[in-house]
C-alpha cells in the first residue's frame, strides 16, 4: 500500500475509534477501552474535553478582550518569531501548511501560511484571538503540548472536533530561559499532506525561537566588521581578524558556495551542489543544514545566510559554543540519551504487526532521529576524537563510514511501505 493509502486507512479506523468511544466517553463510569490506534493521552484528552467542549462545534472560541495586537506587541516571543518570518512563511507556503503561535493560555497570536490554507484556517478559528486551550477547543496539539510541555502531533479523527477531522497538526511548545512554557509554535496542514518531518521542522523552528531568547536575535555585522577569508585549496581554512575558525570540510563548502554565487541557493539547489546524484535522503539533508544554521552554531555568508533550510541576506558570522539540542542540555547528555531512546524505538517497531500502519510512523521518527544523532556527532563530537583521542583520525574515520552505510539503509527505508515485512 503506498504511504497515501496508510494515511486514508489511519484516517477511517481513528474515525471508527471516535465514533465508537465518544457516545461512551460523554456517559459517566471509567474510562472505555481504546483501540490500539489511539494513545491514553489522546482519550483522556477527550474525556476532559467533553465536559466543556461540544464536539460539533465548528470554530474556536474567542478571546474574551477580541483583538490580542497588544499581547502580541508585549509578548517576548514577538522579536525571536519577526527574526523568522521569513522562514516561517517560507516553510508554510511552500509544504502548504499554516503556521501559528500561541502565547501560554493557546490564544493564537500570529500566523502565516497560503492563501488556500488560511482561508481553511480561518472557517475553523485558527487564527489570531482563537482560543486553542483543551477547555475551549477539546484535544488538539495545541493543547496537548501546552498541558504536557512536550512536542505533540494530532491526526484526523485523534481531535475531539469534528471540524478538525480533516487536519493534521504538529506543534511543539515554547520555553524561555527561566524554563517556563511561553506559548508554542504550530504546523497545520490537511490530513493527506501528513509528512514524516513535520515535527523535525517544528523542533528546529522552536530551538531557533528558544535560542533567540536567550540571545536575541542575531543581529548582522557591522559594515567596518572585518571579513572572513575562505582558503579552498590544500588545508581549507577560515580566518577572521587573524583568527581561525573551526569548521568542519562541509561548512566550509557550503561556505565557499555561497561567497561564490552572489544570487544566494534555495535548498534544493544547495541540495544538488552538496550531493550531485548521490543518494541522499531529504532528512539527512534537512537536518544537516538546519544544525549547521542554528543560533548557536551559526554560519552565515558574504550576503546570505543559511537559516533552517533557507537563505536570507546577512553578513558572514561566525560563533562557537556548545550547542542545545532537542532535549534542552548539552551534546554529550543528548548523544548518551539518544541511545536508549533509538533502541526503544527500534524496539516497537519490531512488535508491530507487519500490517499496522504505526511502523511507518515510528520508521519516519527513527530516521529523524538517527539522522539528527548522526549530525550532531559529525560537527560536535568527531572534531575533538581527531584533536584530543588517541588514534582519533582512524576512529573518527571508521564512525563517518558506518554514517554513510546507514544513510543508505535509511533511504531504502524511507521508500518501504508499512506493510513490508523488512
Amino acid at each position: 500500500m503506498s504511504r497515501s493509502g496508510d494515511l486514508a486507512q489511519r484516517r477511517a479506523t481513528l474515525e471508527g475509534e471516535w465514533s465508537r468511544l465518544i457516545p461512551h466517553l460523554k456517559a459517566p463510569g471509567p474510562l472505555p477501552r481504546a483501540g490500539r490506534v489511539l494513545s491514553h493521552e489522546v482519550t483522556a484528552s477527550w474525556a476532559r474535553s467533553l465536559a466543556s467542549v461540544d464536539p460539533a462545534r465548528a470554530s474556536a472560541p474567542e478571546t474574551a478582550d477580541g483583538a490580542v495586537d497588544h499581547r502580541w506587541s508585549g509578548s517576548p516571543l514577538r522579536g525571536p518569531v519577526d527574526a523568522l518570518a521569513d522562514e516561517l512563511r517560507s516553510v508554510a507556503d511552500d509544504a502548504g501548511f499554516v503556521t501559528a503561535v500561541t502565547d501560554a493560555s493557546g490564544t493564537i497570536l500570529w500566523t502565516c501560511g497560503g492563501r488556500t490554507m488560511r482561508r481553511r484556517a480561518e472557517r475553523v478559528n485558527f487564527a489570531p484571538g482563537g482560543r486553542w486551550d483543551e477547555q475551549a477547543r477539546g484535544t488538539n496539539a495545541l493543547s496537548l503540548a501546552l498541558r504536557t510541555g512536550r512536542p505533540s502531533t494530532v491526526f484526523s479523527a485523534e481531535h475531539l472536533v469534528t471540524a478538525l477531522h480533516g487536519w493534521v497538526c504538529y506543534c511543539a511548545p515554547v520555553h524561555g530561559p527561566d524554563g517556563r512554557v511561553l506559548g508554542v509554535l504550530d504546523l497545520s496542514t490537511t490530513w493527506d499532506r501528513s509528512h514524516p518531518l513535520a515535527m523535525a521542522t517544528v523542533r528546529g523552528l522552536v530551538s531557533a525561537v528558544e535560542a533567540g531568547l536567550r540571545t536575541g536575535a542575531p543581529a548582522a555585522l557591522p559594515e567596518d566588521a572585518p571579513p572572513l577569508r575562505l582558503t579552498c585549496l590544500g588545508t581549507g581554512t577560515a580566518v577572521r581578524a587573524g583568527d581561525g575558525l573551526r569548521l568542519r570540510p562541509r561548512q566550509l563548502e557550503i561556505l565557499t558556495l555561497l561567497a561564490l554565487e552572489p544570487s544566494g541557493y534555495t535548498p534544493e539547489r544547495l541540495r544538488e551542489a552538496l550531493y550531485g546524484d548521490r543518494p541522499v535522503t531529504a532528512s539527512t539533508f534537512k537536518v544537516r543544514v538546519r544544525d549547521l544554521a542554528a543560533p548557536h552554531a551559526c554560519c552565515r555568508a558574504p550576503g546570505y545566510r543559511v537559516w533552517n533550510g533557507g537563505l536570507v541576506p546577512a553578513h558572514i558570522a561566525y560563533t562557537e559554543g556548545l550547542p542545545l539540542m532537542g532535549h534542552g542540555r548539552n551534546v554529550i547528555s543528548d548523544l548518551t540519551t539518544d541511545h536508549p531512546e533509538v533502541r526503544a524505538l527500534f524496539a516497537q517497531i519490531e512488535t508491530q504487526p507487519v500490517s499496522d500502519p504505526r511502523r511507518r510512523k515510528l520508521a519516519d521518527e527513527l530516521t529523524t532521529e538517527l539522522v539528527r544523532h548522526s549530525v550532531s556527532e559529525e560537527i560536535h563530537l568527531y572534531p575533538s576524537v581527531r584533536e584530543h583521542a588517541e588514534s582519533g583520525d582512524g576512529i573518527a574515520d571508521k564512525k563517518l563510514t558506518d554514517h554513510a552505510e546507514v544513510e543508505q539503509l535509511l533511504k531504502v527505508l524511507e521508500g518501504l511501505d508499512a506493510q513490508d515485512p523488512r
